[in-house]
């Protein structure tokens, strides 16, 4: 993975390129540097399947039944196994040998460092959010 910084290009007359700073902002976006947050609204199954394998290998049957009991969604199996693609491309989780028709996932030691991480960030947005509402609303 690698971060390239490309300055803006100006014309000869020392106007900027209008094109180019669209070009840097898109190249900005894919940095992987945060490899949960450049997978956009996916980020949420990740997240989910990363939790669940926290635990430990599972098969995609598995996966979506342990998802299910500890956060109340059901990944539909065209999202789960985009998601598993995904996160396998980006060496986050790695498939197992097979066992009958099964094939179970791990998570990565980048994976775990990875999903920590994204919690982490997670979590102080949701202390801030938590915080803000006791503040100023009435909870009952």
């Amino acid at each position: 993975m690698h971060r390239i910084r490309i300055g803006p290009i100006r014309s000869s007359e020392g106007r900027v390129n209008t094109l180019d700073v669209i070009t840097l902002r898109v190249v900005a976006s894919l940095d992987m540097e945060a490899p949960l947050g450049d997978l956009g609204h996916y980020a949420g199954p990740a997240t989910l399947i990363l939790s669940s394998l926290a635990e430990g290998p599972k098969h995609g049957y598995a996966l979506t039944q342990d998802i299910e009991t500890f956060s109340g969604v059901r990944l539909q199996p065209g999202t789960l196994y985009g998601a598993i693609q995904r996160l396998e491309q980006r060496g986050l989780i790695e498939p197992l040998a097979e066992v009958g028709r099964r094939r179970p996932y791990r998570m990565t030691p980048h994976g775990a460092l990875v999903l920590e991480e994204h919690l982490k960030a997670q979590k102080k947005v949701s202390d801030v959010g938590l915080h803000r509402l006791s503040i100023g609303w009435s909870i009952a």
